[in-house]
This record gives C-alpha cells, structure tokens and sequence, in this order.
C-alpha cells in the first residue's frame, strides 16, 4: 500500500499539511494518474475492433495455419513482427543485416510478418518472406509510422502487437515477437530453446525497458522482444489482453 500526503482523488501536487492517505500505485506526486481506467470512447473503439476480430477469426486462422506451421519448424516457434510501409525500411534493414551476419536463411524461414497495409505486404514478400495481410482486420490501421512514443498511430500499432501474439499463440505455437527497429548480433533462438537454460521454465522472457517510472512498474518489461511460450497460462493472458484492448488503445 503506498501512502501520500496528497488529496487522493488527484489534481492536486504533494502537500506537507495534509495527513497521510493511502492511494493507488498510479498517482505521482504531481497529482495526476497513470493508470487512470479507459473511458467510454476506448471501451466502444475497442467493442469494432473485437467485433470484426471475431466476424473475421475463422478464415483468419485458416489463413495463418499453414503459414505459421511453416514458420515454426521443428522447434514450433514463430517470430512475429508487425510492421506498415512507414516502418518497411527498418524491417529491410532487419533482413540486410540478417544475411550480412550470416543467419538470413534462419530468418526467412521463421519470420512471420503482419502487414498492416498493402505496401508492406508487397515489401515483405519482395524480401522473400512469409507475410499476412488483411485488409478487414488492419484497415484502421495507420500507414505512416508514429511521429512520437504514445501518439495515436503508436497505440494503434501497439493493439495490432497485442492481436498478432495472440494468434499465434492460439495456434499453439510459441512466439518470438519483435519490433522491426532492431537486428540482431547473433542468433537469439538457441538461448530459448536451451532446456538446460536456467530461465527455460519461464512462460515469458521479456527484455528489460530500463524506465523505471510509474508506468512500467514494478517489473519494467520492455514488449519490443519477447519470447512466450505457448501453454496454457500464456493463452490465457493473451486472450485477457485482447478483451483489454480499451486499455491498450487509452495509453497515449
């Protein structure tokens, strides 16, 4: 329990003269709250967009099947990126630097792109990878990429992140998701796969985001590379946070 001296209904800074009251892990001492609950508007933007998820699901996921079996091989894991053509030279440069390091084969072979637009559709095979578009599903999606963190065309992308994890996850596989803004230095999957790996009995390895503010208390995980396993608990928290998606979309 966190306590302050400060009027907990917020709107108000710290103040010395009043009692100590107990408040919610999201006020700060200015007196505003980060984890203030969605309004209606979000709620309502994200009943659509669960609407056509769900009016869509059935020949989405034939669709993916067989994309996403080829992708995840022996080892059953599938590396999903979400990517627009406002972001298509950063995905590019992910693939350039894949090959100039030695492990482009790896990485075409397990990549799975969701293309939020046609044109990175059209990239993504040109680069000779596995991709899914839907124009239904994505068409509220932005095709420029976000001008700043938290901008509308950033949450935006984040709910398709959400989406995405989740059905591949349902598919029952276990997923690498990352963002296109990174490369690698060498191979990450051998690190996962490791039985012998002390952190191989964790459903989810996140990397740490290094904030450590309100917002990304208490555990900080940074959701530009993760790894989930696919079991029981993890389709459980990814189909949570699809029904959450008000959540998602209100974090501006």
């Amino acid at each position: 329990q966190r306590w302050m001296r400060i009027d907990a209904n917020g709107g108000r800074s710290l103040d010395a003269s009043l009692p100590l009251t107990p408040v919610g892990r999201g006020l700060q001492t200015n007196g505003q709250d980060k984890f203030s609950a969605p309004s209606d508007r979000y709620a309502y933007q994200n009943q659509k967009l669960l609407e056509t998820y769900f009016e869509r699901l059935e020949s989405t996921m034939d669709a993916l099947k067989p994309m996403a079996r080829a992708c995840a091989g022996s080892d059953n894991t599938v590396i999903v990126m979400v990517c627009n053509t406002g972001q298509s030279d950063l995905l590019i440069n992910f693939i350039c630097s894949a090959q100039a390091r030695g492990f482009g084969d790896v990485v075409k072979e397990k990549v799975l792109v969701f293309a939020t637009d046609q044109g990175v559709l059209d990239i993504a095979h040109g680069l000779g990878l596995r991709a899914f578009y839907d124009e239904k599903i994505f068409e509220k999606m932005p095709e420029k990429e976000a001008s700043r963190y938290g901008d509308q065309a950033f949450t935006q992308m984040m709910y398709a992140k959400v989406v995405t994890v989740q059905l591949i996850n349902r598919l029952g596989h276990d997923v690498l998701f990352q963002d296109v803004d990174l490369v690698w230095y060498k191979n990450p999957l051998p690190f996962f796969h490791d039985r012998t790996n002390p952190l191989h009995n964790f459903d989810i390895l996140f990397q740490d985001d290094g904030a450590r503010s309100l917002r990304y208390a208490p555990y900080s995980a940074n959701t530009g590379f993760y790894y989930v396993r696919n079991n029981d608990k993890t389709k459980f928290l990814f189909r949570s946070l699809l029904f959450l998606g008000d959540m998602v979309l209100s974090m501006t």
